[in-house]
């Protein structure tokens, strides 16, 4: 019989917080666990961690309409991701789910939701699917969209909530770090040391070294992010805040051209929908529009 007190699924879920994904899903594949809803746990942690892999096909074929309610929100979560023609029936979809009556106490639910509507930038419906959760995930999105906002001041409430709730939590302490890179100042320093501490305790992964290649960054230490980044590369060449955040390098190190643009052509090919490249080809047809108008007249 299973020790009463003992977290069976917390190896599963450090994996998962922080970005070890394939560990996730190889420990979940193997656990057994002694409760339905810890079942339930665990397969959501497993599916979340293939969605993280982009590999969104393992989810739809796996996840079938009797499936429980939490699985069929990573299911929507997937089905948003895995194609641009896709994206506006599910945001309909969600939209009218969310005008009727919304279980507030599946916590997977309102994160996938308020994840899909921040993907989609619509900030405010993200925070009015999230405000009513005690969980500490929705929490910490509560925290990364008011930081998008710029309301630090709310942000930094929203923190101090989660701390209450459990200020040990690998989930309170990168809010706590995402909040330190945006405030700044003394402050990277000690956000650096939050992802420092997560990657020596647990492993390093792309998410934890990206963090800290934001630090040096934030600090002109543009060296150091560079042998952090190189590592993140190494250890997945086709993460998007990698390759994101080598562009940014490649220009404060003065590269050439080529070097940035290289990493652009890979974004565009494997990562297309996401907000940086929008924004980045919105911004390209913008130019080629304004340029036209000023291009050298002909004179006889």
């Amino acid at each position: 019989m299973a020790n009463q007190g003992v977290d069976q699924l917390f190896d599963i879920r450090t994996a998962f917080l922080t970005g070890n994904y394939q560990q996730c899903i190889n420990d979940a594949q193997k656990q057994n666990v002694s409760s339905p809803d810890l079942k339930i746990e665990r397969d959501v942690l497993m599916y979340r961690a293939y969605v993280a892999q982009r590999k969104f096909g393992v989810v739809l074929d796996e996840i079938s309409s009797s499936s429980p309610p939490e699985l069929q929100a990573v299911k929507m979560y997937a089905d948003y991701l895995s194609s641009d023609s896709r994206r506006d029936a599910v945001v309909r979809d969600l939209d009218a789910k969310m005008s009727g009556n919304v279980d507030i106490n599946n916590n997977i639910f309102l994160l996938m939701a308020a994840s899909i509507y921040y993907n989609e930038q619509n900030f405010d419906s993200a925070l009015r699917t999230l405000h009513q959760s005690e969980n500490l995930e929705c929490m910490a999105l509560m925290v990364q969209c008011l930081l998008k906002l710029d309301r630090v001041d709310l942000a930094k409430r929203e923190l101090k909530r989660m701390q209450d709730t459990d200020e040990d939590s690998i989930v309170t302490q990168l809010a706590q770090a995402w909040f330190n890179l945006s405030v700044g100042g003394d402050k990277y320093q000690d956000a650096f040391y939050i992802f420092q501490e997560m990657a020596d305790k647990h492993n390093s992964t792309p998410l934890l070294l990206n963090g800290q290649a934001a630090c040096y960054m934030a600090q002109g230490r543009f060296d150091d992010a560079e042998s952090v980044l190189q590592e993140a590369m190494d250890r997945d060449s086709n993460n998007a805040e990698t390759i994101i955040n080598m562009i940014v390098l490649s220009q404060h190190l003065g590269k050439p051209p080529s070097v940035s643009s290289r990493y652009i052509s890979q974004l565009k090919d494997s990562h297309r929908s996401h907000p940086f490249i929008k924004d980045y080809l919105l911004k390209d047809s913008e130019f080629d529009r304004i340029a036209k108008n000023y291009s050298p007249s002909v004179t006889a």
